[in-house]
């Protein structure tokens, strides 16, 4: 197995601190909102990582943080006047819905910033004792000066990085380039007490905490979006391995960029899309199909079109899960291996090509063919053969299963793959409704005002009433019997 090391710029083979062990630890989302697509990506590609590495027999270790202290969270909960810790446990639990109905699974641990204080402030006492760090009015600053290796990750000098670098009103840096490990106490804001006063911890201290006490010096894999190489992973490795003197992690591994029809996600845009509005329209195993459909390095354009793609490819898949398994089911299967031995050769064959796509650093874009390929070969074999050797059909079905647990596009229950193959006439209403308010919620970001009226209009003749909110649209049906609301 080869994996792409950020660190050194090249692909690697994979020699893990401990044989047969894998450590790895994922930075997970700050909960002040709906996790959105950029999140899911990272959170679906290292939940594939982690699953290649169970089905090749390793024991992993997965741990995945939650940032439930930070400015956002902080901005977010003053703004909708509640209690910071309230609103990081709210997008705590909702993070797993939107988790599960991608087909993610839980980590080993999920610690949080919040729960782990007293590991941070042992650690930045560490590096004030080593000289690495400095306090300032209550503030504790990483001298990035201090460790001579700072940019290894990102590839970045320190002279370019001073040039762009500023001091923010408030600040009481030596250096431009010194970033925060422990923040000073402002009104309002959650404090604990430390050595330095009241305060709260900086952003990246957490995560060289949190990953040292659950998996030690020199673990085996640090995952994360591209957008967290520099300044986060490039900080925690300064904190890390100042305080350690000895590597932090091995391999560092980071997945591309999600772009919305070749823009940039950004709020100034108007188009950062939140998988909770996003699994209303699609089918969530097909969102995850797409999330994957590209190498995790490469960035991943989402479009409708690209998504209805995915949903034609699911239904393929269904298609061919369901069809085997009525074959096996039905007087037309029989024990007749001659028939079945050129498909199981395939077979065999399917089987090789996608352990070697995923055996090159993760190549979901080849294993996927591969899956697809098998689809291909099922197809062709149950319209040809008469009678279906019993046996064979049943190792086909096997490998799609075995193709699932690494992929994972279906759950899976008491070892089996749940393939839903329609929805309720309830469930279809209620998509069909999601579908109508994201298109005006579309039209009323192009200032399509006609179109959005148009819907919400034709809505209300329906005794559907929408509410728009800060929150986001609400609706609810009105008329005779009670009235339901719900949030879109």
């Amino acid at each position: 197995m080869e994996v792409f090391n950020t660190l050194t710029g090249r692909k690697e083979p994979f020699l893990p601190r401990e044989a047969g062990r894998v450590s790895i630890y994922v930075c997970g989302p700050t909960t002040y909102n709906y996790i959105h697509l950029g999140n899911a990506r990272a959170l679906v590609v290292f939940d594939t990582i982690r699953r290649y590495f169970l089905y090749r027999g390793y024991r992993v270790t997965y741990v995945q943080n939650f940032t439930d202290v930070d400015d956002k969270i902080i901005n977010r909960a003053r703004e909708e006047g509640v209690e910071p810790a309230a609103l990081a446990a709210k997008y705590v639990d909702e993070y797993f819905v939107d988790a599960d109905a991608l087909n993610v699974r839980r980590a080993d641990v999920h610690p949080k910033v919040s729960e782990h204080i007293p590991e941070i402030i042992q650690l930045i006492q560490v590096l004030i004792d080593r000289g690495l760090a400095y306090t300032a009015n209550g503030d504790v600053y990483f001298a990035v000066r201090k460790f001579p290796e700072y940019g290894k990750l990102s590839k970045r000098s320190l002279d370019d990085l001073r040039a762009g670098a500023r001091v923010e009103v408030g600040e009481h840096k030596r250096d431009p380039l010194d970033f925060a490990l422990w923040k000073a106490a402002k009104p309002g804001e959650p404090w604990w007490d430390s050595p330095w006063g009241p305060g709260r911890p900086g952003w990246h201290i957490e995560c060289s905490a949190m990953a040292l006490k659950y998996l030690g010096e020199a673990f085996d894999i640090h995952g994360g979006g591209a957008d967290l190489i520099f300044p986060h992973h490039e900080n925690e490795i300064a904190q890390s391995e100042g305080a350690s003197r000895r590597p932090f992690a091995r391999y560092w591994i980071h997945n591309g960029f999600v772009t919305i029809r070749q823009e940039k996600m950004s709020k100034s845009l108007g188009n950062v899309s939140l998988v909770r509005e996003l699994t209303r329209i699609y089918p969530p195993p097909a969102l995850r199909l797409f999330l994957l459909s590209n190498h995790y390095r490469s960035p991943l354009d989402f479009t409708p079109e690209a998504m209805e793609a995915g949903v034609r490819a699911l239904e393929r898949l269904k298609t061919s899960v369901v069809l085997l398994r009525e074959v096996l089911d039905n007087a037309r299967v029989q024990d007749n291996p001659a028939d079945g031995a050129a498909l199981s050769a395939r077979l065999e064959e399917l089987r090789n090509r996608f352990e070697a796509a995923m055996d090159d650093d993760f190549n979901t874009a080849l294993a996927q063919a591969v899956l697809f390929d098998l689809v291909g070969e099922v197809n062709s074999y149950l319209h040809h053969v008469d009678r279906p050797d019993r046996a064979t059909v049943q190792r086909a079905l096997d490998l799609f299963a075995t193709f699932n647990r690494v992929l994972g596009i279906f759950p899976e229950r008491d070892g089996q793959m749940v393939v839903e193959t329609g929805v309720s006439a309830d469930d279809f209403a209620h998509r069909l409704l999601d579908l109508l308010i994201a298109v005006r919620q579309e039209a009323r970001r192009r200032k399509d005002f006609t179109t959005a009226d148009r819907i919400r209009d034709g809505l209300r003749a329906l005794g559907i009433v929408l509410e728009d909110t800060p929150q986001g649209v609400r609706w609810k049906r009105t008329g005779a019997g009670n009235t339901i609301g719900k949030s879109s």
